[in-house]
């Protein structure tokens, strides 16, 4: 049985993911580095806010960082408790992942790569899907927790699957944004109603989350509200580039849609959206997409 769990980094998805945990468990316990926002979640959801060395003594340990990198350093100063489980849901490196495990094997605790997927309305409705790598056994004994911020959750492999599985969909939804973002700027110079063209897709073979939810909600609207950095697809893109490499894999459509999103992400003077990456094709082509 699960007593206790943890929440560490309440950026954008942690905030939102944190919120559901105090719905099943009592100790819900919460960290971040700024510490004043440990403070506001634990007023807004019950949760307590408390020091990183009480958070990570819960039983089952979330954490949801900007990168692996992160994670490594923030775990090198830390005793855990033997027994428990550590849930990372950073969109992370394969290789890191399995490094972890190793090491805190040692101290008899448990690694789980958990990235998620849904962006931070998932979050907030609780229903993300939760793509899972490592030791099947604490995947069990962590599913009670996931569970309360996950829709969808597959264990789908050893340590490091996750991870790899997260950065390949985010590289697949970027050739998506790329592509689309060509066929309607081509669409657009024939003069053609993007609007239109866009529910003809839709009704049709063409069609994906691009079309379906990117581009009408955030590209023609011209919103592009910021609920997942354009820097942080271009980490993911560049994971999953790394991953076809390593398997000495030729993936010519992969390598050219990193390089777009990396090249869009080097002309963005400020985090942005990344579905602002469509930008780049306007400075291009001199032509809007609305």
């Amino acid at each position: 049985m699960i007593q206790s769990v943890a929440f560490i980094g309440l950026g954008a998805m942690g905030y939102r993911m944190a919120a559901h945990l105090p719905k099943h468990f009592e100790q819900v316990l919460v960290w971040n580095r700024n510490f004043a926002k440990a403070k506001q979640h634990a007023a807004m959801y019950g949760t307590q806010a408390v020091s990183l060395q009480d958070a990570v003594q819960a039983d089952v340990i979330f954490s949801c960082l900007p990168t692996s990198a992160d994670v490594e350093q923030l775990l090198a100063d830390l005793q855990l408790k033997s027994g428990s489980i550590w849930v990372d849901c950073t969109s992370g490196v394969p290789e890191s992942a399995k490094k972890l495990a190793q090491q805190l094997k040692k101290d008899g605790v448990y690694f789980l790569d958990a990235p998620v997927s849904g962006q931070t309305i998932g979050a907030e409705k609780g229903t993300l899907t939760v793509m899972i790598g490592g030791d099947a056994a604490a995947f069990q004994k962590a599913l009670p927790a996931i569970q309360a911020f996950g829709g969808l959750i597959k264990h789908v492999g050893e340590s490091g699957a996750g991870f790899a599985v997260k950065a390949v969909n985010n590289m697949l939804m970027a050739v998506n944004l790329c592509a689309v973002a060509e066929g309607f700027t081509t669409l657009k110079a024939h003069g053609v109603e993007l609007s239109e063209a866009l529910d003809c897709i839709n009704a049709s073979s063409g069609k994906s989350m691009v079309t379906e939810t990117i581009f009408p909600q955030r590209v023609l609207t011209r919103e592009f509200p910021v609920t997942f950095a354009l820097p942080l697809l271009a980490k993911d893109t560049g994971i999953a580039l790394d991953l076809a490499r390593e398997a000495k894999l030729a993936t010519p459509v992969l390598a050219t849609a990193r390089n777009m999103i990396q090249a869009a992400n080097a002309s963005s003077d400020n985090v942005v959206d990344f579905s602002s990456a469509v930008k780049m094709y306007e400075s291009w082509s001199k032509i809007t997409l609305e």
